[in-house]
């Protein structure tokens, strides 16, 4: 998607996607991070909702039972009563529209890439749990976009049954060009799992465009769906035999050593 600061229009952009994704079969829908606002700190505040009666997450429960499909909401500023800043939130949804599973963005994007500073702090705070959700048979295993940098997030989420990790995200350009594909498949490749990454294409931001090339990739970190430079849906087929001949055939999870892992004393 190419979602901006008008909420309506994304929305309404965002319905006509996840039907023509849920139309190519698919069992489960991924939209990409801050799908329905993207703007600055005040953008986030004016667009931000609760999970209770949101506006976005009404929308989402809606589509998921419409289409009868699991839906990784991407993320949404999330307002929660009593907090001053917001949390980047992404909400799982059953095939019935219930939620089932709901993962806070633990890593926030406070960086200088291309001589522009971003700062999340600003108005979002770190989520501090690991989630794994259970659909459709599958153990899927959540993030949100600078997760990606953070392969320890990665490894407990294998380690606690994630066969998919979806990683929804509004990458920079600069990064993007360079790391998109390369931290994507790492994180497949070492944790031996499907990625399917949703990401932000084009002018999000004055000035500050997307990166896209929204992809899936197999526990062999072979990228088996990639996105044009356009708004558009991919789909692939998750196979569980595939991934578990992979964990057998070169078993670096069963190989690990954890009692020789020892995190360095802080400084």
């Amino acid at each position: 998607m190419t979602s901006r600061a008008d909420k309506s229009a994304n929305l309404e952009k965002a319905d006509r996607l996840v039907a023509q994704a849920a139309a190519t079969g698919a069992d489960v829908v991924v939209l990409p991070e801050k799908w329905n606002a993207i703007g600055d700190a005040a953008v986030y505040h004016a667009s931000a909702e609760p999970i209770e009666g949101g506006e976005s997450v009404s929308a989402m429960s809606e589509w998921a039972r419409a289409h009868g499909i699991t839906l990784v909401g991407g993320s949404i500023a999330e307002f929660r009563e009593g907090r001053e800043k917001l949390s980047n939130t992404s909400l799982v949804f059953d095939p019935e529209g219930r939620i089932v599973a709901t993962y806070r963005k633990i890593h926030l994007f406070d960086v200088e890439v291309g001589g522009v500073v971003y700062r999340e702090s600003e108005a979002e705070e770190p989520g501090d749990e690991p989630v794994v959700a259970d659909v459709e048979g599958w153990k899927i295993g959540l993030s949100i976009c600078y997760d990606v940098r953070f392969p320890e997030l990665y490894r407990i989420l294998t380690l606690e049954g994630a066969q998919l990790v979806t990683v929804p995200a509004h990458f920079t350009t600069p990064t993007g060009k360079d790391h998109w594909h390369v931290l994507l498949r790492a994180r497949a490749i070492e944790n031996q799992l499907y990625v399917a990454a949703a990401a932000q294409i084009g002018e999000t931001l004055p000035g500050k465009p997307a990166y896209g090339r929204s992809l899936i990739a197999d526990p062999w970190g072979v990228v088996v769906a990639q996105a044009p430079d356009e708004e558009t849906v991919i789909a692939a087929e998750l196979d569980r035999a595939h991934l578990k001949n992979i964990r057998a055939k070169l078993p670096s999870l069963a190989n690990r050593q954890p009692n020789a892992y020892r995190w360095p004393t802080r400084v």
